[in-house]
């Protein structure tokens, strides 16, 4: 491990404020606290110290981060490294190992400069073994070792590396992209002015200042061509009449795949990166591009450059090759995901946009709803349509009606039939906006919505687990917005379809023996599999769910949905812990096992079979179904249902 500098003379008080807004130690008492500050240490570490070697170094110590940022990763024999997360202040480092009398599990290196507090070992298993809370934070019953190295198993032995198609997205800071200092010009200077110093740099921006310096907008070589050039505007007017603003940033420790996905989102080309209270220079698409050779840019820009919706029809499968490079570089399902349901969210969006266009406007406001997997934003390779449209008409005044139905009639059937030549297989439930059923006026839908929570039979109830999870992607999506305050608001005080709700979510028996055994599928097309969609992840999928209606957070994804109930102490940590994490690596199981199919030119499915899985593989599927059970013995015991 290398060297720290020690730092002198640190004020206990300014520990004890920081251990108290940090957990689990803002869980002691402010005595106990108290005592523990005058026994940690200062220490520096500057930007890229290697502070621990996987299996290596020595643990003595537990480490606080107090400012500035590390990332833990680990290392395969032949030097391949496969990150695992990035932590900053208030996270910590070294607890694993101490707990298992072990060397270090992971190599820890800093991103920045980064000061630490540090604490013995001997303190830190004090507190461990002496308080309830404490250890619970650090013992977790799914254990972190045995889960990141089956992450890295599954990575390294389920998808041979292919070098030509790796980058870094998840290890290079945009910090560490940007190559010079930001240029500016003055707001008042000319439309040429601009262009020419545009053009002399070599650079496609500018960043423009009001006459006290601040930074009020950006002209990028996109808004000359759309802004200038293609409406044969005045050259000599100022600059301030076609820059962009507001300017859009990210922290300069942001890492490229976060930049890449907020290019996607806000539909730019240029991000200010920010570093504390300046901009310390300009990325671009082109910028990550040259740092990351293929990516997940390169099939969005085909994307967003379609100017016919058949030019769309063969984007979707090139997903696949995308997330190859994903799950090579180490990212965990959470991520993938999110990267796929972008992609295919931007498809969608270009399609209705150039479908929109080709048939005029609607004549009233509507928003285009997704839900199922595609509105949490958790879609694999194996997904069909879910989707929707609220409109906006005058339910009284049936002229009016009927032209809203015969437009959006078209609109439905024309948008589901495009998406489905895209690769998005039709609905075999028929949950899509060619239904005329799943098209209506905004208070057709609050009236569905009300009429689910307040007759929960079996049938609302499953239409409560398909439709609750939608998600507004385009049109007017304040209606969709509206359509989610009034069910977030309602469904708290529903408590007699919160039930039904609960016993639902109870009814999938994890696919375990009693002797902890694999339960299988005895015959058919699937004979020795496990169905690991339906009995390993919807349990886990209908909790979140079910645990977000009951306490009105807005949320649909899963890993978010969960987030925001430990963030405000809805759920038992514990819990918390093990539903993450169960979730996420039957999530990368899944992926890693379609994305092979597809290779190996077979369709992806769901079902996997136990005997191709590696001992540790096996072992930690085994983890990830134990927590099932016990979440369901949570639900039973917080609604009260019976067996």
């Amino acid at each position: 491990m290398n060297d720290a500098t020690d730092i002198p003379s640190v004020d206990p008080t300014a520990i004890h404020e920081f251990l108290g807004k940090t957990l689990p130690f803002s869980e002691l008492d402010a005595d106990k606290r108290l005592e523990l500050s005058r026994q940690f240490t200062m220490k520096f570490f500057p930007k890229e110290t290697v502070i621990f070697r996987q299996d290596v170094d020595e643990v003595n110590h537990f480490y606080l981060i107090y400012s500035g940022g590390i990332k833990t990763y680990l290392s395969s024999e032949d030097d391949f490294a496969t990150l695992l997360d990035f932590r900053g202040e208030g996270s910590y480092f070294g607890a694993l190992a101490l707990i298992r009398g072990s060397k270090a599990n992971f190599n820890v290196e800093t991103v920045e400069d980064t000061w630490c507090l540090e604490l013995d070992k001997e303190p830190f298993s004090d507190l461990v073994h002496n308080n309830p809370r404490f250890s619970q934070y650090y013992l977790r019953k799914f254990s972190d070792d045995l889960v990141t190295t089956a992450y890295s198993e599954l990575r390294l032995r389920k998808v041979e590396p292919r070098p030509q198609e790796m980058f870094h997205l998840f290890n290079v800071q945009v910090g560490d992209v940007i190559s010079r200092s930001p240029e500016c010009i003055h707001a008042s200077q000319t439309i040429q002015e601009a262009a020419k110093r545009m053009s002399d740099l070599e650079i496609g921006s500018l960043l423009v200042q009001d006459q006290s310096g601040e930074i009020v907008g950006i002209v990028t070589d996109k808004d000359l061509r759309r802004k200038v050039v293609a409406r044969g505007r005045d050259c000599s007017g100022p600059v301030a009449e076609v820059m962009t603003a507001p300017v859009k940033t990210i922290p300069s420790n942001a890492l490229c795949f976060d930049a890449l996905l907020q290019m996607m989102n806000q539909r730019v080309h240029h991000l200010a990166v920010a570093r504390g209270d300046r901009i310390a220079g300009m990325v671009s698409v082109h910028d990550i591009m040259v740092q990351q050779g293929a990516s997940p840019l390169y099939l969005y820009r085909e994307i967003i450059n379609q100017r016919t919706i058949e030019g769309l029809y063969p984007l979707y499968r090139k997903v696949p090759r995308v997330v190859r490079a994903l799950v090579e570089e180490g990212a965990k399902a959470n991520n993938i995901t999110k990267v796929i349901s972008e992609l295919n969210e931007q498809i969608a969006q270009r399609l209705l946009t150039m479908l929109d266009q080709q048939m005029g406007p609607a004549g009233f406001p509507f928003c285009w709803i997704t839900f199922g997997s595609e509105g949490r934003r958790e879609q694999t390779f194996k997904t069909d349509q879910d989707n929707a449209i609220i409109y906006d008409a005058p339910v009284d005044d049936e002229a009016q009606m009927k032209l809203a139905r015969a437009h959006f009639r078209t609109f439905g059937r024309e948008a589901t039939q495009h998406l489905a030549a895209c690769g998005y297989e039709l609905c075999k439930g028929n949950m899509m906006a060619s239904n005329p059923r799943w098209r209506k006026p905004y208070s057709v839908w609050e009236g569905y919505f009300g009429r689910w929570l307040n007759n929960p039979e079996p049938k609302e109830v499953l239409n409560g687990t398909i439709f609750f999870d939608f998600r507004p992607v385009y049109g007017q999506t304040q209606l969709g917005e509206d359509l989610r305050n009034f069910l977030t608001s309602l469904a708290p005080r529903k408590s007699f379809f919160l039930m039904h709700l609960a016993r639902d979510c109870t009814e999938t028996k994890p696919p375990l023996t009693f002797f902890k055994n694999f339960v299988v599928e005895k015959d058919g097309k699937y004979k020795d599999r496990v169905d690991l969609k339906k009995q390993g992840l919807t349990p886990l999928v209908n909790f979140a769910r079910l645990m977000a209606l009951a306490n009105g957070v807005k949320e649909t994804n899963t890993m978010a949905r969960l987030d925001l109930l430990i963030q405000n102490e809805f759920i038992p940590r514990e819990l918390y812990l093990d539903a993450k994490e169960a979730y996420e690596f039957q999530m990368q199981l899944r992926l890693v096992h379609q994305l092979r199919a597809i290779e190996n030119n077979q369709a992806p499915d769901n079902y996997i079979d136990p005997a191709e899985l590696s001992d540790l593989e096996r072992e930690t599927l085994k983890e990830a179904f134990g927590v099932i059970g016990g979440i369901q013995a949570y639900v039973k015991n917080q609604f009260r249902v019976l067996e």
